[in-house]
Protein backbone atom coordinates (compact mmCIF):
# COMPACT_ATOMS: atom_id res chain seq x y z
CA UNK A 1 0.00 0.00 0.00
CA UNK A 2 1.09 3.66 -0.96
CA UNK A 3 2.14 5.91 2.40
CA UNK A 4 -0.46 7.69 3.19
CA UNK A 5 -0.02 11.75 2.77
CA UNK A 6 -2.14 12.64 6.08
CA UNK A 7 -3.70 11.01 8.71
CA UNK A 8 -6.87 11.90 9.86
CA UNK A 9 -7.65 11.85 13.71
CA UNK A 10 -11.17 11.87 14.94
CA UNK A 11 -11.11 12.17 18.87
CA UNK A 12 -14.76 11.46 20.03
CA UNK A 13 -16.74 10.59 23.42
CA UNK A 14 -20.49 9.13 23.30
CA UNK A 15 -21.67 11.42 20.33
CA UNK A 16 -21.92 8.36 17.70
CA UNK A 17 -25.14 10.56 16.28
CA UNK A 18 -22.57 13.42 15.05
CA UNK A 19 -19.40 11.41 14.75
CA UNK A 20 -21.00 9.20 11.56
CA UNK A 21 -21.84 12.66 10.37
CA UNK A 22 -17.97 13.39 10.38
CA UNK A 23 -17.09 10.14 9.09
CA UNK A 24 -18.84 10.07 6.12
CA UNK A 25 -17.93 13.54 4.97
CA UNK A 26 -13.89 12.45 5.39
CA UNK A 27 -14.33 8.90 3.61
CA UNK A 28 -15.83 11.23 1.14
CA UNK A 29 -13.10 12.86 0.08
CA UNK A 30 -11.53 13.53 -3.37
CA UNK A 31 -8.01 13.49 -2.58
CA UNK A 32 -5.37 11.95 -5.52
CA UNK A 33 -3.25 10.26 -2.77
CA UNK A 34 -3.63 8.00 -0.07
CA UNK A 35 -4.89 8.95 2.96
CA UNK A 36 -6.04 7.14 6.27
CA UNK A 37 -8.69 7.92 8.97
CA UNK A 38 -8.59 7.08 12.98
CA UNK A 39 -11.46 6.77 15.31
CA UNK A 40 -10.17 8.08 18.86
CA UNK A 41 -12.31 6.87 21.37
CA UNK A 42 -12.10 8.34 24.81
CA UNK A 43 -15.39 7.02 26.55
CA UNK A 44 -16.85 3.47 26.85
CA UNK A 45 -20.26 3.24 24.98
CA UNK A 46 -20.76 0.85 21.82
CA UNK A 47 -22.77 3.27 19.72
CA UNK A 48 -19.11 4.36 18.56
CA UNK A 49 -17.79 1.41 17.70
CA UNK A 50 -20.44 0.57 15.94
CA UNK A 51 -20.45 4.16 14.25
CA UNK A 52 -16.47 3.26 13.55
CA UNK A 53 -17.34 0.13 12.10
CA UNK A 54 -20.20 0.95 9.90
CA UNK A 55 -17.87 3.80 8.37
CA UNK A 56 -15.33 1.10 8.02
CA UNK A 57 -12.78 3.31 9.67
CA UNK A 58 -10.22 2.23 12.62
CA UNK A 59 -10.96 2.70 15.84
CA UNK A 60 -8.37 3.11 18.84
CA UNK A 61 -9.26 3.22 22.59
CA UNK A 62 -7.22 6.10 25.11
CA UNK A 63 -6.49 5.48 28.38
CA UNK A 64 -6.00 8.67 29.48
CA UNK A 65 -8.84 10.70 29.15
CA UNK A 66 -9.30 14.04 27.56
CA UNK A 67 -8.84 15.44 24.03
CA UNK A 68 -5.19 15.95 23.98
CA UNK A 69 -4.10 11.76 25.82
CA UNK A 70 -7.09 11.40 22.78
CA UNK A 71 -4.90 13.23 20.29
CA UNK A 72 -1.53 11.50 21.31
CA UNK A 73 -2.92 8.25 20.70
CA UNK A 74 -3.77 9.30 17.36
CA UNK A 75 -0.01 10.33 16.91
CA UNK A 76 1.06 7.16 17.76
CA UNK A 77 -1.34 4.78 15.94
CA UNK A 78 -1.04 7.07 12.66
CA UNK A 79 2.37 6.98 10.08
CA UNK A 80 1.73 10.26 7.78
CA UNK A 81 3.65 13.17 7.68
CA UNK A 82 0.62 15.22 8.29
CA UNK A 83 -1.55 15.12 11.33
CA UNK A 84 -5.23 16.63 10.81
CA UNK A 85 -7.32 17.00 13.65
CA UNK A 86 -10.78 17.59 13.96
CA UNK A 87 -13.37 17.25 16.24
CA UNK A 88 -16.59 14.49 16.06
CA UNK A 89 -19.10 17.25 15.67
CA UNK A 90 -17.95 18.47 12.15
CA UNK A 91 -18.71 17.91 8.31
CA UNK A 92 -16.21 18.71 5.76
CA UNK A 93 -16.33 19.38 2.25
CA UNK A 94 -15.10 16.96 -0.43
CA UNK A 95 -11.72 18.88 -1.02
CA UNK A 96 -10.94 19.69 2.15
CA UNK A 97 -8.49 17.26 2.45
CA UNK A 98 -7.04 17.74 -1.17
CA UNK A 99 -7.19 21.97 0.38
CA UNK A 100 -4.94 21.00 3.42
CA UNK A 101 -2.00 18.85 1.21
CA UNK A 102 -1.65 21.39 -1.29
CA UNK A 103 -1.43 24.38 1.39
CA UNK A 104 1.05 22.61 3.22
CA UNK A 105 2.98 22.09 0.11
CA UNK A 106 2.40 25.99 -0.57
CA UNK A 107 3.97 26.90 2.72
CA UNK A 108 6.89 24.96 3.72
CA UNK A 109 7.90 26.86 6.14
CA UNK A 110 4.92 26.14 8.24
CA UNK A 111 4.72 23.45 11.30
CA UNK A 112 1.26 23.71 11.51
CA UNK A 113 -2.07 24.86 9.93
CA UNK A 114 -5.44 26.32 10.95
CA UNK A 115 -8.36 25.83 8.64
CA UNK A 116 -12.07 28.10 8.55
CA UNK A 117 -14.28 26.70 11.21
CA UNK A 118 -18.07 27.34 10.23
CA UNK A 119 -21.34 27.86 12.52
CA UNK A 120 -23.68 25.04 11.73
CA UNK A 121 -26.86 25.33 13.72
CA UNK A 122 -28.90 22.92 12.52
CA UNK A 123 -32.65 22.43 13.57
CA UNK A 124 -34.43 24.79 16.28
CA UNK A 125 -31.69 27.24 16.90
CA UNK A 126 -32.53 30.51 18.55
CA UNK A 127 -32.84 33.44 16.44
CA UNK A 128 -29.99 36.22 16.46
CA UNK A 129 -29.67 39.81 15.85
CA UNK A 130 -26.43 39.16 13.90
CA UNK A 131 -23.96 41.24 16.33
CA UNK A 132 -22.50 38.68 18.31
CA UNK A 133 -20.56 35.40 17.46
CA UNK A 134 -22.57 31.86 17.40
CA UNK A 135 -22.10 29.86 20.60
CA UNK A 136 -20.11 27.80 19.27
CA UNK A 137 -16.10 27.86 18.04
CA UNK A 138 -15.36 29.22 15.01
CA UNK A 139 -12.51 30.75 13.15
CA UNK A 140 -12.68 32.78 10.06
CA UNK A 141 -9.51 34.97 8.94
CA UNK A 142 -10.26 36.01 5.30
CA UNK A 143 -10.29 34.33 2.12
CA UNK A 144 -6.61 34.20 1.70
CA UNK A 145 -3.93 32.45 3.38
CA UNK A 146 -1.96 34.56 6.02
CA UNK A 147 0.28 33.41 8.83
CA UNK A 148 -1.47 33.18 12.43
CA UNK A 149 -1.01 32.53 16.42
CA UNK A 150 -4.55 31.15 16.20
CA UNK A 151 -5.87 27.41 15.88
CA UNK A 152 -8.49 25.68 16.89
CA UNK A 153 -8.15 21.44 17.62
CA UNK A 154 -11.79 21.67 15.46
CA UNK A 155 -9.87 21.53 12.76
CA UNK A 156 -5.98 21.49 13.31
CA UNK A 157 -3.30 20.01 10.84
CA UNK A 158 0.14 19.86 12.37
CA UNK A 159 3.50 17.97 10.60
CA UNK A 160 4.74 14.68 12.35
CA UNK A 161 8.20 16.38 12.26
CA UNK A 162 6.96 19.61 14.28
CA UNK A 163 5.53 16.99 17.16
CA UNK A 164 8.96 15.32 17.04
CA UNK A 165 10.86 18.39 17.85
CA UNK A 166 8.51 20.19 20.29
CA UNK A 167 6.49 17.16 22.18
CA UNK A 168 3.33 15.94 22.15
CA UNK A 169 0.09 17.60 23.21
CA UNK A 170 0.00 17.98 27.23
CA UNK A 171 -2.75 15.36 28.94
CA UNK A 172 -2.25 17.42 31.81
CA UNK A 173 -4.69 20.31 30.41
CA UNK A 174 -7.68 18.73 30.41
CA UNK A 175 -10.24 22.20 29.55
CA UNK A 176 -10.50 24.81 27.14
CA UNK A 177 -7.39 25.78 25.39
CA UNK A 178 -5.56 22.67 25.22
CA UNK A 179 -4.97 22.87 21.88
CA UNK A 180 -3.75 26.09 22.27
CA UNK A 181 -0.52 25.11 24.59
CA UNK A 182 0.67 22.94 21.85
CA UNK A 183 0.52 25.58 19.68
CA UNK A 184 2.04 28.00 21.70
CA UNK A 185 4.70 25.85 22.79
CA UNK A 186 5.63 25.41 18.67
CA UNK A 187 5.48 29.35 17.97
CA UNK A 188 7.96 30.04 21.71
CA UNK A 189 10.47 26.92 19.50
CA UNK A 190 10.10 29.03 16.06
CA UNK A 191 7.44 27.53 14.52
CA UNK A 192 4.92 29.49 12.17
CA UNK A 193 1.46 28.81 11.73
CA UNK A 194 -0.63 28.84 8.65
CA UNK A 195 -4.10 29.19 7.84
CA UNK A 196 -5.54 27.46 4.82
CA UNK A 197 -8.23 29.39 3.72
CA UNK A 198 -9.63 26.88 1.50
CA UNK A 199 -9.20 24.07 4.18
CA UNK A 200 -12.18 25.04 5.79
CA UNK A 201 -15.52 22.97 7.17
CA UNK A 202 -18.73 22.98 9.33
CA UNK A 203 -18.73 22.85 12.91
CA UNK A 204 -22.07 21.29 13.73
CA UNK A 205 -24.84 21.63 16.41
CA UNK A 206 -28.23 19.82 15.95
CA UNK A 207 -31.52 18.50 17.30
CA UNK A 208 -31.86 19.49 21.17
CA UNK A 209 -27.87 20.68 20.85
CA UNK A 210 -29.35 23.19 18.63
CA UNK A 211 -32.01 25.28 20.95
CA UNK A 212 -31.17 28.21 23.73
CA UNK A 213 -31.12 25.95 27.08
CA UNK A 214 -28.58 23.78 25.22
CA UNK A 215 -26.04 26.71 23.83
CA UNK A 216 -26.56 28.75 26.82
CA UNK A 217 -25.83 25.19 29.62
CA UNK A 218 -22.71 24.79 27.31
CA UNK A 219 -21.63 28.40 27.00
CA UNK A 220 -21.60 28.44 30.70
CA UNK A 221 -19.15 25.71 30.79
CA UNK A 222 -16.97 27.06 28.35
CA UNK A 223 -16.76 30.46 30.47
CA UNK A 224 -15.58 28.43 33.28
CA UNK A 225 -13.50 26.72 31.66
CA UNK A 226 -11.69 29.59 29.27
CA UNK A 227 -11.45 31.91 32.50
CA UNK A 228 -9.33 28.81 34.31
CA UNK A 229 -7.07 28.51 30.98
CA UNK A 230 -6.82 31.91 31.41
CA UNK A 231 -6.00 31.91 35.12
CA UNK A 232 -3.14 29.25 34.12
CA UNK A 233 -1.91 31.40 31.40
CA UNK A 234 -1.48 34.17 33.44
CA UNK A 235 -3.84 36.34 31.29
CA UNK A 236 -6.83 35.88 32.93
CA UNK A 237 -8.87 39.74 33.53
CA UNK A 238 -9.84 41.44 36.86
CA UNK A 239 -13.43 40.35 38.50
CA UNK A 240 -14.60 43.98 37.54
CA UNK A 241 -14.15 43.40 34.14
CA UNK A 242 -15.80 39.75 34.15
CA UNK A 243 -18.44 41.93 35.64
CA UNK A 244 -18.81 44.61 33.23
CA UNK A 245 -18.57 42.05 30.43
CA UNK A 246 -21.33 40.29 31.73
CA UNK A 247 -23.43 43.49 32.12
CA UNK A 248 -22.90 44.22 28.75
CA UNK A 249 -23.97 40.75 27.40
CA UNK A 250 -27.08 41.48 29.18
CA UNK A 251 -27.73 44.57 27.87
CA UNK A 252 -26.86 43.30 24.15
CA UNK A 253 -29.87 40.63 24.92
CA UNK A 254 -32.41 42.93 26.31
CA UNK A 255 -32.12 45.96 23.94
CA UNK A 256 -31.58 43.99 20.84
CA UNK A 257 -34.26 41.50 21.93
CA UNK A 258 -31.72 38.88 20.57
CA UNK A 259 -32.68 35.06 22.29
CA UNK A 260 -29.21 34.27 21.01
CA UNK A 261 -27.80 36.77 23.62
CA UNK A 262 -28.64 34.63 26.23
CA UNK A 263 -25.70 32.37 25.28
CA UNK A 264 -23.47 35.16 24.97
CA UNK A 265 -24.54 35.96 28.47
CA UNK A 266 -24.42 32.61 30.14
CA UNK A 267 -20.53 32.47 28.67
CA UNK A 268 -19.95 35.59 31.08
CA UNK A 269 -21.49 34.51 33.73
CA UNK A 270 -19.67 31.26 33.64
CA UNK A 271 -16.22 33.51 33.70
CA UNK A 272 -17.55 35.47 36.50
CA UNK A 273 -18.65 32.49 38.39
CA UNK A 274 -15.05 31.19 38.26
CA UNK A 275 -13.62 34.64 39.01
CA UNK A 276 -15.30 34.59 42.08
CA UNK A 277 -14.47 31.23 43.34
CA UNK A 278 -10.86 32.02 43.15
CA UNK A 279 -11.05 34.84 45.14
Amino acid sequence: MPEPAVSVVVPTRGRAGYLATALASITAQRLDAEFELLVVDDGCGDETARAAAAAGVARERTRTRGLNGARNTGIAATTAPLIAFVDDDVRVPPGWLAAIVEGAGRHPEAEAFAGPIRPSLEGPAPRSCGREAPPITTLDLGPEDRETDIAWGANLIVRRSAVERIGAFDPDIPFYGDEADWVQRLRAAGGRVAYLAAAGLDHRRTGADARLRALARAEYRRGRNARRSGVRKGTAPSLARELRDLCGAGWHTAHRRCPLGIAMAAHSLGRLTEALRGQ
